[in-house]
C-alpha cells in the first residue's frame, strides 16, 4: 500500500465497503460520542467520515486528536446504516472505521482562525494565517476555478493557433500608466532595471520578429493604489498580439474565448452573444463610466435644452457658461417623494450640494409632474422631458448640471444605485461592450500640459494627419471590453511607424532623444519592416473574480497584498541589511 494513502477522502463508496483503505488528511471536525469518536477527515478532493471506538488499538492516540491535525488513518470501510446517510457528502454512505493511525503534522496552539465552518475573521488575520485561510472550502474552490480558468483560456488560445512565449520579468522602464518597480543593479551601479507593468514592447516586437500571433498568462507589476478590483503590486493578464489586423478582427479573436469561459464557468448566468461598441464619450454620457454595467437599464441623457432659458435659475445660469451640460438620470419605478429625498441625499454624501428630480404621479386632470424642479420650469419643459426620457407613471428623473467632469462620476455611481435599489439590475447575466474611440491625450486640470491618457503605443487614428490638429481632439485606436461595470480586456492596434511615434511622443512632451532612449529597441526595430499589429489583454484575477461572484480581488489571489502593499505572512517589504545595502551602492533616506 502506498505510504500515505490509497484513496483520496472523496473517493469511497458503497462498492470499497470491507475494503482496508488508507487515507490522509486534516482533521476537518471532531465528535466524540463517549466511547466513539467521529471525525471528518479533509483532503482537497472532499471529506470522508471515520470512526474509532473503544475496541480500536489507536483509541488513546485518536482521542487526543484536534481539528487540523494532519493524520494518516488505516481502516475498514463499512457502510453506514440507511438512517444515518448523508446525502450532502459524495462520500455520505460508507464510513471508515480506524485501526491505525499517524500524525503527520500537530498543532501547537490554538488555531488562529477555524478552517470549519464559515466564520468571518478580520482580513488581516486572513492574510497573516493564509495558508489556514486557503484551506476553507471556498478559498479551495476559488483557487481551482482559477486554476481550471486559466487552463481553459491556454486551451482556446491553443486551439485557434496561437503560440504561448514568455516575455522577460526583468526590463527597462516605460510610461505605461502606474508607478514601475524598480529593481537595482549590482553589476551597474546607479543604475535600475524594472518590473515590466505588461510585456508591452516584447510582444509588439514579437510581431516584429515575424511570429503572427502570440499569447501567455504573464504576470505584471505595477505600483498602484489598492482598490477592491485591483492589486497594490502585481496581478495576471492573458496578454495576446496579432499582425496585419484592424481592430475588429482583434474583437473577433478575443470575444469566442471570454465568451467560452463565461459560459463554461459562469455557474448558469446568461452569458450576452450580442457585445455593442460604444464610443468613450457616449459610455461617460450615458452611463458616467468607461466601464458601463449594461445589465442595468438605465442610460442618462443631455437635457440642457429643457432647462435653458428655464424658470429654474441654477441651471439657467450654469448653462450659460460655456462647456456646461444638464444631464437626466432615468430612475423607472422610482416616483416617490421618499425615494427621491434618499437619492437627494445620497449627492449630498457624494460631495455634491444635491440633485434636482421630477417624479410622475395621477393627478386631478391625468398625469402630474412632481417635485421642485417641475413647479420652476412649468409643465411644457417637464413633459418634454418626460418623452426623451420615455417615462410615465410611478416613474422619476434626477438632474445634475455643470461641467461634466465635475458630476459624471457622481452620476455614474447614482445610476448603479437607483439601479440596485430599484431592483432593475439582471444579476443572473454576463453583459459585456466594447469601449472604443478613446482620446489619446488629456490636459492636466491644473497645469493644462498634454500627456497620454492612455496607452501610448496606439496608432492614432487618422495617422500623421490626425496630429497636426488639436491633441485633445485625436482618437486612438484603443478599446476596452467591460462587463458588469468592471474593465476586463484593455488594448489596441498598435503604432508601428516610427515618424508617427516620434511626433505622437512629442505632443505629450516627450523628445525624440528621450523617445529613443526609453524605446530604443522599439524604434530600432521598427526601422526595419514593422508590420501593422494590435493585441489586447484581459485581467485574469478580475475574470475569476466576476465567475466566483467576489466583490474582492484577493478572494480569487493566492498570497495576495493587504490593502497597504503588504504581505503580513512573508512580512514584505522587509528592511535591507546594511551588507545588502553596500552591495548596490545604495542608502536609504529616512522620510519625515
Amino acid at each position: 500500500m502506498h505510504a500515505f494513502r490509497s484513496h483520496t477522502c472523496a473517493d469511497l463508496t458503497k462498492d470499497n465497503v470491507g475494503q482496508t483503505v488508507r487515507l490522509s488528511g486534516w482533521v476537518h471536525r471532531r465528535r466524540d460520542h463517549g466511547g466513539v469518536i467521529f471525525i471528518d477527515l479533509r483532503d482537497h478532493f472532499g471529506v470522508t467520515q471515520v470512526l474509532c471506538d473503544a475496541d480500536s488499538p489507536v483509541f488513546d492516540a485518536v482521542e487526543h486528536l484536534r481539528a487540523e491535525y494532519c493524520v494518516r488513518i488505516d481502516g475498514t470501510v463499512k457502510a453506514r446504516d440507511p438512517e444515518l446517510i448523508n446525502p450532502r457528502l459524495p462520500t455520505g454512505e460508507i464510513e471508515v472505521y480506524i485501526r491505525d493511525m499517524e500524525i503527520l503534522g500537530g498543532v501547537n496552539g490554538d488555531l488562529p482562525l477555524q478552517v470549519f465552518g464559515d466564520q468571518d475573521y478580520p482580513e488581516e488575520t486572513r492574510l497573516r494565517y493564509r495558508y489556514l485561510d486557503l484551506r476553507r472550502e471556498k478559498m479551495q474552490a476559488n483557487m481551482t476555478l482559477r486554476a481550471d480558468v486559466v487552463r481553459s483560456i491556454r486551451q482556446r488560445m491553443w486551439n485557434i493557433g496561437f503560440n504561448e512565449f514568455q516575455t522577460p520579468i526583468i526590463t527597462a522602464s516605460s510610461p505605461e500608466g502606474a508607478r514601475d518597480f524598480l529593481v537595482p543593479s549590482r553589476l551597474h551601479p546607479g543604475k535600475f532595471y524594472a518590473l515590466p507593468q505588461a510585456p508591452q514592447q516584447f510582444k509588439q516586437l514579437l510581431m516584429v520578429s515575424g511570429f503572427d500571433k502570440y499569447f501567455q498568462i504573464a504576470p505584471c507589476f505595477r505600483d498602484e493604489d489598492p482598490r477592491a478590483d485591483r492589486s497594490p503590486t502585481d496581478f495576471y493578464q492573458l496578454d495576446m498580439e496579432m499582425s496585419f489586423v484592424t481592430q475588429q478582427d482583434v474583437f473577433d479573436t478575443i470575444q469566442p474565448v471570454i465568451e467560452g469561459v463565461f459560459e463554461e464557468f459562469g455557474g448558469g448566468h446568461t452569458v450576452d452573444k450580442h457585445w455593442p461598441q460604444i464610443s468613450y464619450r457616449d459610455a461617460a454620457l450615458w452611463y458616467g463610466t468607461d466601464k458601463p454595467d449594461l445589465r442595468n437599464p438605465i442610460k442618462m441623457a443631455d437635457v440642457s435644452a429643457h432647462f435653458r432659458g428655464s424658470g429654474f435659475a441654477i441651471f439657467a445660469k450654469i448653462l450659460e457658461q460655456e462647456g456646461t451640460q444638464v444631464r437626466a438620470i432615468p430612475a423607472p419605478t422610482g416616483g416617490s417623494r421618499k425615494f427621491c429625498d434618499r437619492m437627494n441625499k445620497f449627492a449630498q454624501e457624494q460631495g455634491l450640494p444635491g440633485m434636482g428630480y421630477i417624479f410622475w404621479r395621477d393627478g386631478e386632470d391625468g398625469l402630474e409632474a412632481a417635485g421642485p424642479l417641475a413647479k420652476n420650469i412649468g409643465p411644457e419643459r417637464t413633459e418634454a422631458i418626460r418623452q426623451q426620457l420615455k417615462l410615465g407613471k410611478g416613474d422619476a428623473a434626477f438632474f445634475l448640471g455643470g461641467k461634466p467632469e465635475t458630476f459624471e462620476a457622481v452620476a455614474g455611481r447614482a445610476r448603479s444605485v437607483i439601479g440596485e435599489e430599484l431592483g432593475l439590475i439582471d444579476t443572473n447575466r454576463f453583459a459585456f461592450a466594447w469601449i472604443v474611440d478613446f482620446p489619446m491625450y488629456e490636459a492636466d486640470p491644473e497645469t493644462g500640459a498634454v500627456d497620454f491618457s492612455h496607452n501610448p503605443f496606439s496608432m492614432p487614428q487618422g495617422g500623421m494627419a490626425a496630429l497636426a490638429g488639436d491633441p485633445l481632439d485625436v482618437m486612438g485606436y484603443q478599446y476596452d471590453l467591460a462587463c458588469n461595470g468592471y474593465e476586463l480586456v484593455s488594448g489596441a492596434i498598435r503604432n508601428h511607424k516610427p515618424e508617427i511615434m516620434f511626433k505622437a511622443f512629442e505632443l505629450a512632451g516627450y523628445g525624440a532623444d528621450e523617445v529613443k532612449k526609453r524605446f530604443g529597441g522599439m524604434v530600432n526595430a521598427f526601422q526595419y519592416g514593422a508590420p501593422p499589429h494590435g493585441g489586447c489583454a484581459a485581467g485574469i484575477d478580475r475574470i475569476v473574480m466576476l465567475l466566483a461572484d467576489e466583490a474582492n480581488i484577493r478572494e480569487v489571489m493566492l498570497f495576495p497584498m493587504n490593502q497597504r502593499a503588504e504581505d503580513l505572512m512573508m512580512n514584505a517589504p522587509s528592511d535591507p541589511s546594511p551588507e545588502q545595502l553596500m552591495e548596490l551602492g545604495l542608502r536609504v533616506i529616512p522620510q519625515d
